[in-house]
């Protein structure tokens, strides 16, 4: 199956509503490596890496996010994946 990347920059409320800690749990759930964090300007940015059935899943999960959260907006850029990430965290 076809490895892929995605970059996004999520914009809305997604700061204050766990956004970055929901993100992280459905990640994994889908098996999925790379990272989220908050950005100094409101916005939330992620990277996932994996199957690209489930990082689809996942980019439409962001289009929602949790309850608490309005999503505005989304950037995508896809890419190749290369492997680089073997689990999801949050950054700081």
């Amino acid at each position: 199956m076809k490895q892929v990347r995605a970059r996004v920059r999520i914009e809305g409320r997604v700061q204050g509503v766990s956004f970055r800690y929901h993100t992280r749990d459905r990640a994994r759930q889908l098996g999925l490596g790379g990272w989220v964090k908050n950005l100094a300007d409101g916005a939330v940015a992620a990277v996932f890496e994996g199957d690209e059935p489930s990082v689809r899943t996942m980019l439409d999960w962001c289009r929602q996010g949790p309850a608490a959260a309005r999503v505005d907006r989304v950037e995508l850029a896809l890419e190749d994946a290369d492997g680089e990430f073997q689990s999801f965290e949050i950054v700081f």
